[in-house]
């Protein structure tokens, strides 16, 4: 296996050593508000692409402990037999150690692999999921053991690391607006409109999500009464405003916002990002991720601009 093996961790991709078989890897991290990403332990599944630079969702793979495919019978008896590897095993009890090792040596020649659990330490489920399953289990070939990872459930492990832009919402006027003066709403530096990742088991299996992003939607912080949204023009991103520009993605506030809260209304731009599964039919589908910002809004009144009733 490749020597390093990436965990994500609160979205960020971060390397920890390759676990050898049967052996206890601890990943530390962190967590950013109620993102947590996920974190792979004992396992051999490389993540690539969007699983930094954006916002995580907080998905959860259905079962976060599962089987995977290692070292053949012979590999597996010269790593567990290698004094090097298991000295400290070796020097705690003889006895025990040939116990142990009896599994191993029984298997010679035989064709197929031992499948070794592995586990996401970041569900709250995933410690004790990985304790039910066995430690070594040998596993003739092109056969899938009971609790075996699949191919869903890795494309659910790429799903769990996928990360997608939080919108940054830019508004014209930016500083305060003003009773029926329309008030433009945009992103500022709204990245690709794409996101993936590849969740890949080397020299066995690999899955890909894609995230697109659709429309964004606006909710202007109080009720139709107060505030007029206009979004049929919104597109990905909105419509930054230019002068002259006409008015097709934004909001236009009734009334003033000195009653409020903070004396402000709480704006919020929503994108949502639909979810598929690349170059395969599958029977199964993802939720869409869907991430959102807030701004504050004061509107203010300037006696020109209000309509008397």
């Amino acid at each position: 296996m490749n020597p390093l093996v990436p965990a994500l961790v609160a979205g960020l991709l971060v390397l920890a050593p390759t676990p050898k078989p049967g052996g206890n890897t601890t990943i530390e991290g962190t967590e950013r508000g109620n993102e947590r990403g996920i974190t792979l332990v004992n396992s051999g599944i490389v993540l690539k692409g969007d699983v930094k630079g954006g916002k995580s969702d907080g998905y959860r793979v259905k079962r976060p402990c599962w089987y995977e495919p290692g070292l053949d019978a012979d590999e597996m008896l010269k790593f567990q037999t290698d004094p090097r590897t298991q000295f400290a095993r070796i020097k705690a009890d003889d006895k025990s150690f040939d116990r142990f090792v009896q599994q191993f040596k029984d298997k010679k020649g035989q064709p197929g692999r031992w499948w070794t659990p592995a586990y996401d330490t970041n569900d709250p489920q995933g410690a004790a999921c990985w304790a039910d399953l066995e430690q070594f289990i040998f596993v003739p070939p092109d056969t899938t053991p009971p609790s075996g990872i699949t191919f869903e459930q890795l494309a659910e492990i790429a799903r769990a690391a996928l990360t997608v832009p939080e919108p940054v919402i830019k508004l014209n006027p930016d500083v305060k607006s003003y009773v029926n003066l329309p008030t433009f709403v945009w992103l500022d530096n709204p990245g690709d409109s794409q996101r993936s990742v590849t969740a890949t088991l080397p020299g066995v299996m690999s899955a890909t999500v894609i995230a697109t992003r659709e429309n964004i939607t606006i909710s202007p912080g109080t009720t139709e009464d107060r505030a007029k949204v206009v979004q049929d023009g919104c597109g990905q991103v909105g419509t930054p405003y230019v002068k002259g520009a006409q008015f097709t993605c934004g909001v236009q506030y009734l009334r003033a916002s000195i009653d409020q809260p903070r004396e402000v209304y709480e704006l919020t731009v929503s994108s949502t990002w639909p979810v598929q599964v690349a170059e395969r039919v599958v029977p199964f589908q993802f939720a869409p991720v869907e991430v959102s910002a807030t701004r504050d809004v004061p509107v203010g009144e300037v006696q020109s601009n209000v309509r008397n009733p």
